[in-house]
């Protein structure tokens, strides 16, 4: 079964519902699954040196008090589903491209699982600047990717037009949030839902094949 997971590195739901994912599978073991990260940029305008993120959140969400309930009902998800992180010491709002363009070649190599953990992991634990080449770079290496020519391919642009034109055909095809899960080309869930529903979708998506 091809899952075509569609999604940004920087959304915490898409983060949760990656963690979602990995449990539906583990409730349907007899799946073959190929699982995809697809990209999406909840704000492809921001430059590529990123933002401060204490004050692009506040712009985004003006009223304090709204901006501490939704950290607080992330936290509780997050420890609900096993996700350590640290939304508020989190310094960069950074421009997604980049890392996007390294999970799609790591899928070419053959790690985007260890890439993606790794991407994630930068931002939300560590509070790494995940828009930096070098930061992605390193993240590469220790993969198994060659580190110098991923930092060379990010520095010279490389491919950021087919995450942008992927970006433009998931928006165009009525992606307005994420993430955003096709199971098969034939069942789709909106948001970071449960396994239970999510292994309910994959059951949905074999019957509609056989």
């Amino acid at each position: 079964m091809q899952i075509d997971f569609i999604a940004d590195v920087v959304c915490p739901w898409c983060y949760l519902g990656w963690r979602r994912l990995e449990k539906a599978l583990a409730l349907r073991p007899d799946v073959e699954a190929t699982v995809t990260w697809r990209p999406y940029q909840l704000d492809p305008t921001l430059p590529d040196e990123g933002v401060d993120r204490h004050k692009y959140m506040a712009a985004k969400f003006p009223d304090p008090e709204r901006r501490k309930a939704i950290g607080e009902v992330l936290d509780k998800a997050a420890a609900e589903d096993g996700v350590t992180w640290n939304l508020g010491a989190i310094p960069v709002s950074p421009n997604t491209n980049a890392a996007h363009r390294l999970i799609r070649w790591s899928q070419g190599a053959g790690c985007q699982a260890a890439v993606l953990e790794a991407v994630l992991a930068a931002y939300f634990t560590h509070g790494q600047d995940i828009g930096d080449p070098v930061v992605l770079a390193d993240i590469a290496g220790v993969a198994g990717m060659d580190r110098l020519a991923v930092l060379k391919r990010l520095s010279e642009g490389a491919d950021k037009d087919v995450i942008t034109r992927e970006h433009q055909m998931a928006h165009e095809g009525g992606v307005s949030g994420v993430p955003f899960i096709i199971f098969d080309g034939k069942v789709a869930i909106a948001g970071a839902d449960s396994p239970e529903r999510m292994a309910k979708a994959i059951d949905k998506a074999l019957e509609a094949a056989a």
